[in-house]
């Protein structure tokens, strides 16, 4: 890729060729850990085979519920985007000032919204497609209202909150990664998608940890087998198709 001018061709100017190096390289990345999907989902999937049964009556149908609701609702009622955007602008700037961002002015509107910070990084342009901003919103204000008072009888409305708002951010993930999102074309499409799908999987594997028999230690010990796993049956696919080639070259040798 060069610029064209008055039919000389001048090198790209060092900001734009940096810029091009960092998504080769993050292309790179994003194909060495696809076999890591495929190892996380297969962790991912044992867990949920462990999962204890749950209370009877609504407790137990209460997050599938919300989140049923949740996904209806976006189908059929009138779309909130404002309330989508404010979550990921606030999401950019959560993940900013964690990683010691200085946050500035912020818009949001119907049609799209900004927020300015010191500094940002892949973590913080792609924090809104992976954190479910309402849904951890609910789990820290019910944690915290758990410290003063005892929030039992109310578990059940709790989790159809829960179960609504990760609705909410699996729709709205699903719609916007769907579109031509900045945050996606500046990190390359590949490399994103990749850690959206990790990250969202590793929130959810943590709360079904927190819900099952497993300890972390066991899904850790899980996921360092099926990684090794994937990793190995690429290696061997790989040498595979080099051995073939190999043996076309040779044939086709005079």
């Amino acid at each position: 890729m060069a610029f064209k001018r008055s039919g000389v061709r001048l090198p790209l100017p060092p900001p734009l060729r940096k810029a091009v190096v960092k998504k080769f390289i993050k292309l790179i990345l994003g194909l060495f850990l696809l076999p890591l999907c495929w190892a996380f989902s297969r962790t991912f999937f044992s867990l949920l085979t462990v999962l204890p049964a749950q209370s009877s009556g609504w407790t137990e149908w209460a997050l599938p519920a919300g989140f049923l609701i949740s996904v209806l609702g976006f189908f059929i009622l009138p779309r909130p985007f404002r309330t989508y955007v404010l979550a990921h602008e606030l999401t950019h700037a959560v993940w900013g000032m964690l990683m010691g961002a200085k946050v500035g002015r912020m818009k949001v509107g119907k049609n799209g919204g900004h927020v300015m910070l010191s500094k940002s990084n892949f973590i913080i342009s792609l924090a809104p497609y992976f954190f479910p901003f309402y849904t951890g919103l609910v789990i820290a204000l019910w944690y915290l209202a758990g410290c003063f008072t005892d929030l039992t009888r109310f578990e059940p409305w709790w989790l159809a909150a829960v179960g609504m708002t990760w609705g909410f951010h699996v729709t709205f993930t699903v719609y916007m990664l769907a579109q031509r999102q900045p945050d996606i074309l500046e990190n390359g499409r590949l490399f994103s998608y990749v850690i959206i799908y990790l990250a969202n999987l590793f929130f959810v594997a943590l709360w079904v940890i927190a819900l099952g028999q497993p300890t972390l230690r066991e899904a850790g010990a899980s996921m360092q087998s099926e990684t090794v796993a994937a990793y190995s049956a690429v290696w061997i696919g790989a040498q595979a198709a080099w051995g073939n080639i190999r043996q076309l070259t040779v044939r086709n040798e005079p």
